[in-house]
């Protein structure tokens, strides 16, 4: 299929993709099968399994479930109407969605979190009941949240891991790596610009410009708020924010002229920390292409922007064009998921794609874009998912500072070279696919292994 840059960029709310927003959204979905169907409801109930019990509470699995319940989407979320549609749920046992009337709801008793093994299909499974006035089920769906806030229902995850269908309708239908640089090749154009081609194949020129535009805004404003913001974040573990700090200090040396030459990556670095805790608070992020993994490419952009020098805001565009191509042929040909491959494929992925958009925007030919996303990728493979009480920001919150340097670095090392490069793009991809099949569940966002057993939270 193709993958819009729009979908691998999704404006939304945090602290998950996968554990927020795709449940929102699947909540949401089933809303829209019910009102479709014949049946008359009378209570509804939701079952959350695998990776999305474990770690449910931390990701707000729940308050997600229950809002997309009661009509709200991720993409013009309002967090006061949200809290006050809460209590009232809370209040009443009930729940009134949009075009339908008031079911019984329960939280305590109708939303379950079995911890037993996950669904076949997925590791974030849910199970979502319309209930008649007897509290039997009339109505029934699974979906499965797939990473990215990506969703979908049991029927179309087995049509998505059938056999590969052709990409049609788009002048270069690239599915691999191998195929993508054959057309760069074969056409004389960059990555960037053979996915501009393809995107405009379903919307106007103006439409993809503003859309991009507006994908930069919020990643930019995300970061702008997370540096302007201070104290502690949600959830229980007492992480306290450190961009703002982080940043005043780096402002307060560059203008004594105490800047060593290592504190570039404090700059990269505090960018991430700053989307990332934005992330964990609740708030507005892009997915990119996850929400735990959300800093890397706003980071990067940001380090381009303020200190590079011959930088154009004008290449925003192209760096991510280049970097939905690359999140693209991850998420078709390995995963996006911490729940399925671990962080290699959410912040390893992102690193890949920031790499790739840098390289680009830098001048960089298709084959130097290809070798700086597997360079990135490559060195992010077997990174596990082990977020400590199941929240967004031990490791997290650090690890995308991390991942926006390995993304300039591998860019930068890929610009040394001709290109060529022993280990490809594709080869990178399916080893991390493998690598995610080989990885123990509990280093898969379960929050069962890693340092989300070693470090104590009480």
């Amino acid at each position: 299929m193709f993958l819009s840059l729009f979908d691998i960029f999704k404006i939304g709310v945090g602290p998950s993709s996968s554990h927020t927003m795709g449940p929102m959204v699947a909540a949401a979905r089933f809303l829209d099968m019910l009102r479709d169907s014949a049946f008359t409801a009378h209570g509804l109930s939701v079952t959350l399994r695998g990776s999305l019990a474990f770690t449910g509470k931390g990701h707000a699995t729940d308050r997600a479930t229950i809002l997309g319940l009661a009509g709200f989407v991720p993409d013009n979320f309002d967090a006061a109407a949200a809290e006050a549609t809460l209590a009232a749920i809370a209040e009443t046992g009930t729940i009134t969605p949009p075009g339908l009337p008031t079911l019984r709801f329960n939280p305590e008793t109708d939303l379950h979190f079995d911890f037993g093994p996950p669904l076949a299909g997925h590791a974030n499974g849910m199970v979502l009941n319309a209930l008649d006035a007897g509290g039997d089920v009339i109505l029934q769906e699974t979906y499965y949240s797939v990473g990215g806030g990506f969703v979908l229902t049991e029927a179309e995850l087995a049509r998505d891991k059938g056999p590969r269908v052709p990409v049609r309708n788009v002048p270069y239908p690239f599915r691999n790596a191998a195929e993508m640089l054959d057309m760069a090749a074969a056409s004389g154009k960059s990555v960037a610009q053979m996915k501009r081609d393809n995107e405009l194949t379903n919307r106007t020129r103006r439409d993809l410009d503003q859309g991009i535009q507006r994908v930069w805004e919020v990643m930019n404003a995300c970061i702008e708020r997370g540096l302007a913001v201070d104290g502690i974040l949600p959830g229980g573990l007492k992480v306290r924010r450190r961009a703002k700090a982080i940043h005043a200090q780096l402002l307060a040396e560059r203008g004594r002229n105490l800047t060593a030459p290592h504190t570039i990556n404090d700059w990269m670095s505090v960018y991430a920390m700053a989307v990332n805790e934005e992330n964990a608070a609740g708030g507005q992020v892009v997915t990119a292409p996850t929400n735990g993994a959300a800093g890397v490419i706003p980071a990067t952009i940001r380090y381009y922007l303020d200190h590079v020098p011959t930088a154009k805001p004008s290449k925003i565009a192209d760096f991510l064009l280049a970097a939905a191509a690359i999140g693209g042929l991850i998420k078709e040909n390995a995963s996006i998921s911490g729940a399925e491959v671990g962080c290699q494929g959410e912040v390893g992925s992102a690193s890949a794609m920031a790499a790739a958009g840098l390289c680009q925007v830098l001048g960089g030919t298709a084959k130097q874009v290809e070798n700086a996303a597997e360079i990135a990728l490559e060195h992010h493979l077997g990174m596990t998912c082990d977020p400590i009480r199941g929240l967004v920001q031990a490791p997290c919150i650090e690890r995308n500072g991390l991942g926006a340097i390995k993304a300039i670095s591998a860019a930068s090392l890929a610009l040394r070279g001709d290109g060529d490069h022993l280990v490809s793009l594709d080869a990178c991809i399916e080893t991390m696919r493998q690598t995610g099949l080989d990885m123990h569940t509990n280093y898969k966002e379960t929050s069962l292994g890693g340092l989300a057993v070693n470090v104590p939270t009480c």
